[in-house]
């Protein structure tokens, strides 16, 4: 067979070995591919593994003697995840080539377990199957190497002009060699995808995002890097100006206007989800109410909007932007409880006794009118004395408020929840997105005041719901795991102090172990054990109480704007105790209570929205790391004061007391002598100095280097003459002028003191 256009010497690409193969005459197998393309040695062992590849791929059948191309979907192919919906990984096949224009199916991977272990631009080998209606369904069978993964990165160029991608996941410890920049320049932030199966394969670059290191750069990485939805469809949008059209009236709804209800949230706050209001009533208790956005007037189910609510599952909050679940007509107007505004509400009436124990409850749909809305730092201050004007609502509606969550903080107390000290960072910027400042949150009764009556409405709900055996999505905290408490158990015997494991585990336990602490240190060694033991609190249809919050019934029911959970429960609510509003006109889905899919089922859907919550926070915490590195690149070299937060065979992580920002001090930076690890007290210890390092222990570190891209931090000890070692090839950062911090005695430029630069 004598050889046809034949292309370039070098490894054929897929569409070529395709082409080949429609058009050849004869049966094709390797030797003949082989022959066509003029390959000799080591690029017939390429071609052999290419050949399987295709085949894993279905674009080829897998015999070795004759090749054919592979037609429809084949019952063993590799798919690429598009989406998530409801929890289930939606998939198209990777390769997708039809003869005409037919576009690829979309298939519903079914997986075993709760919800999915995939992620949006996943591969995996799957076996398919046609599903009696006509679709199509798989089974998954492996998931694949990266290869066509996004990889969000820096473009580098090294001493030879030759151009490397340097990842912005800290994870990743090195970079790789692009091979095709695609109109990306050095240092600018990229999206590129490997071009073979290798951890090492050369990478293209897919998009060009723009300057790293620009104000409100951080967060357009987490955006990319987790997949998070930011822009709402053409559709969604316009069904969300519909709904904010619809007519408000104070038929069949519970006229509040005349009550001074107040908003008491951040000061930065655009969308006010929760309003608050309570009065004496003559006997020692409090007449309560708690005002929540009725998001479930405005957002129906079925509807674009809906499903779009659905797929992000939550708001996430980032220091420069919210990307938010609901488009920002409904979430910062037309759902949000403004000041003296009339606004639709959901109501939750609470009779409260005088210890704080909630007598009696019902809900209602109302139509309220806020009164004020007030920062918690100028609510503190007028309960204090110190604010320098009176405020829009009446002497008695703050000192009410407060008198009654002295009530409901009383019940708590006598509850003994979980009592943690978790402190929160928050970054401050000015108008131009850089910062300002970056400091431990202020921890105010304000703050108490509104999360304590949140707490009452929460539980509120969850009893209702039970009341008309109705479904719940119940926010859930499961006790820890025997493992867990094993764990702190022989940590805990460290300290000559024991835990028995045959008695009931509370959180009044915890609590009372911490009291008995005199020392401070060891104090904060002991939290940061119990904190570790504890599991992660999710949604779900099934009741298991919650452990931290010692409840033994708990749903979220007070932030329909920006948590789908809290929406689901909304609807329940109006199912339950028939609080449906008459159709309104026009296209707008009428019913505005639960799906029959969510009546039917809500595992799927309360697990989706458990993996939204567990992206949106690990986003969120990501990006307050890349600020804490931006702001402390241009202190390398100063000495901190820190905590040690964990401790590994390969060196321990300590934290900046003062700015949270969570750093690496590798083991070869301590000195020359052997430590030793002992995991049961998560401790190194030198062979022969006998010097400890353990979790909650306070030391001062030098910082040795502040990562902007990454948010990784590494420290050593001011006194020591380890080395940090550089991570990965050289960085030199495209300079436009933009700069990251702003006033207040710091550098504006930020210096990045990655890679190669100490």
């Amino acid at each position: 067979m004598a050889p046809r256009n034949r292309p370039a010497p070098g490894l054929p690409t897929r569409k070529q070995i395709l082409d080949f193969i429609q058009n050849s005459p004869t049966p094709a197998g390797k030797r003949e591919i082989s022959r066509e393309f003029g390959l000799k040695g080591n690029e017939n062992i390429q071609l052999k593994a290419l050949l399987k590849d295709m085949a894993e791929e279905g674009l080829i059948d897998g015999k070795r003697t004759a090749f054919h191309k592979m037609g429809g979907l084949p019952k063993v192919t590799v798919l690429r995840i598009v989406d998530i919906d409801e929890g289930e990984a939606i998939a198209v096949p990777d390769s997708w080539q039809p003869e005409d224009a037919t576009p690829p199916p979309r298939i519903r991977l079914i997986e075993k377990g709760r919800g999915s272990a995939l992620r949006k631009g996943d591969r995996v080998l799957s076996r398919t199957e046609e599903t009696p209606g006509g679709g199509w369904r798989a089974y998954p069978m492996k998931k694949l190497e990266l290869r066509s993964e996004q990889v969000l990165g820096v473009v580098e160029i090294d001493g030879v002009g030759k151009p490397w991608l340097a990842p912005v996941d800290k994870r990743i410890r090195n970079s790789s060699p692009i091979s095709d920049l695609g109109g990306a320049e050095k240092g600018e932030l990229v999206l590129a995808e490997p071009t073979g199966r290798s951890l090492r394969a050369a990478m293209k670059v897919t998009q060009v995002l723009g300057e790293p290191l620009a104000p409100r750069a951080f967060s357009l990485i987490a955006i990319h890097k987790h997949g998070i939805p930011f822009a709402f469809q053409t559709e969604t949008l316009e069904e969300a100006q519909r709904a904010a059209r619809t007519a408000l009236s104070p038929d069949h709804r519970e006229d509040l206007r005349h009550l001074p209800i107040v908003a008491i949230d951040p000061s930065d706050a655009r969308d006010h989800d929760d309003a608050i209001w309570a009065l004496p009533d003559g006997e020692g208790g409090f007449d309560a109410l708690v005002a929540i956005a009725d998001v479930s007037f405005y957002v129906r189910p079925g509807g674009a909007l809906d499903r779009e609510a659905r797929k992000r599952g939550n708001s996430v909050y980032f220091p420069d932007r919210v990307v938010p679940m609901l488009p920002e007509v409904l979430s910062a107007d037309v759902c949000s409880l403004r000041g003296g505004e009339d606004r639709a509400a959901m109501a939750c009436h609470m009779k409260i006794d005088a210890g704080g124990k909630v007598t009696g409850f019902r809900f209602t749909r109302a139509l309220v009118r806020i009164a004020e809305v007030i920062a918690y730092e100028e609510a503190q201050a007028r309960i204090d004395g110190t604010a320098t004007a009176p405020g829009e609502v009446g002497p008695d509606v703050l000192p009410n408020l407060w008198a009654c969550w002295k009530a409901l903080a009383a019940a708590r107390a006598a509850r003994d929840p979980l009592e943690l000290e978790l402190p929160e960072r928050r970054v401050k910027l000015d108008e131009h997105g850089r910062i300002t400042e970056i400091a431990l949150r202020e921890r105010l009764d304000a703050h108490r005041v509104v999360e304590d009556f949140m707490i009452a409405a929460n539980v509120a709900a969850a009893k209702a719901l039970e009341a008309k055996v109705a479904p719940v999505v119940y926010r859930l905290h499961e006790p820890p795991s025997r493992e867990k408490l094993v764990a702190l158990k022989d940590y805990l015997a460290t300290f000559g102090k024991s835990l028995a494991l045959g008695q009931v585990i509370t959180p009044g336990l915890f609590n009372r172990m911490l009291k008995d602490v005199a020392d401070e240190g060891e104090k904060a060694l002991i939290m940061e054990a119990v904190l570790r033991s504890q599991t992660q609190a999710y949604y779900g249809p099934r009741n298991e109480g919650h452990f931290g919050l010692a409840l033994g019934s708990y749903a979220h029911f007070t932030s329909p704007i920006r948590r789908y959970a809290d929406l689901l429960v909304h609807r329940a609510l109006v199912d339950a105790y028939q609080l449906e509003q008459p159709r309104p006109h026009g296209d707008i889905p009428p019913t505005t209570g639960l799906a029959e899919r969510d009546r039917d089922d809500l595992s799927r859907i309360s697990d989706a929205i458990s993996q939204a919550e567990r992206r949106a926070m690990e986003a969120e915490r990501e990006t307050i790391d890349r600020y804490v590195a931006a702001w402390l690149s241009a202190r390398v070299g100063e000495v901190f004061q820190t905590r040690i937060t964990g401790v590994q065979k390969f060196g321990f992580f300590a934290t900046i007391v003062s700015l949270g920002g969570d750093g690496l001090v590798p083991v070869s930076t301590l000195g020359d002598e052997r430590f030793a690890y002992d995991e049961k007290a998560q401790v190194l210890e030198g062979e022969n100095s006998g010097t400890r390092y353990a979790v909650g222990q306070f030391l001062p570190l030098r910082l040795a280097e502040a990562n902007p891209l990454t948010g990784a931090l590494k420290f050593e000890l001011p006194e020591g003459s380890g080395r940090i070692e550089p991570r990965g090839a050289p960085v030199a950062l495209k300079k436009k002028g933009k700069h990251l911090v702003g006033q207040r005695g710091r550098p504006k430029n930020i210096r990045h003191q990655g890679r190669g630069k100490r």
